[in-house]
């Protein structure tokens, strides 16, 4: 019975990942994931209290898998640009997932506004590190300006809707930013 539990829940959060990815998640109804998850509210509530309740848990998923690959990159510039580039030309790219939220949950205190929180600073703190690696004069202002260029690209990327020229043009900022240290 457990293993059924676990499986509704992973069906729900897929269900809603595919959803949000395409839509944004103010768009999708809780009403449209249980049809597509073929869940019952019973079951839905079961696992996610609230439709923010699983607002939070795609985005910490999406959290998991970004670390995950951070992890796997290192600190070669250019594995890391390739994330970012990952991340703008997967199908159905429209935007950062923790941009998009946080315009979707304006409150900075509402617990989706807390991992888009969590993402910035570990995305912060990895770029940072990278950046002292280096030898970065300033490695926190490297930081910054590699996570604008970033949150720049990713926005251009979706509006634009050439996410693999703009992933090349990030790449090439990045390579920049890295050499002028």
């Amino acid at each position: 019975m457990a293993a059924t539990r676990g499986q509704a829940r992973d069906a729900i959060l897929a269900t809603a990942s595919a959803l949000f990815h395409a839509s944004g998640t103010r768009a999708i109804s809780a009403d449209r994931i249980l049809a597509d998850a073929g869940v019952s509210k019973v079951t839905f509530y079961r696992h996610f209290p609230s439709k923010d309740a699983l607002v939070v848990a795609y985005l910490e998923d999406e959290l998991a898998r970004l670390q995950s690959l951070g992890a796997q990159a290192g600190s070669d510039p250019q594995a890391i640009a390739g994330i970012f580039e990952e991340e703008m030309c997967r199908p159905g790219f429209r935007g950062c997932p923790f941009i998009n939220a946080a315009a979707e949950y304006p409150d900075p205190t509402h617990p989706v506004r807390e991992v888009v929180a969590r993402f910035r600073t570990w995305m912060m703190g990895a770029i940072e590190a990278w950046a002292t690696e280096r030898g970065a004069r300033d490695p926190a202002q490297v930081a910054r300006q590699v996570m604008m260029l970033r949150d720049g690209a990713l926005v251009e990327g979706y509006v634009a809707g050439d996410p693999a020229r703009v992933a090349r043009e990030l790449r090439a900022g990045i390579a920049a930013l890295a050499s002028a240290g």
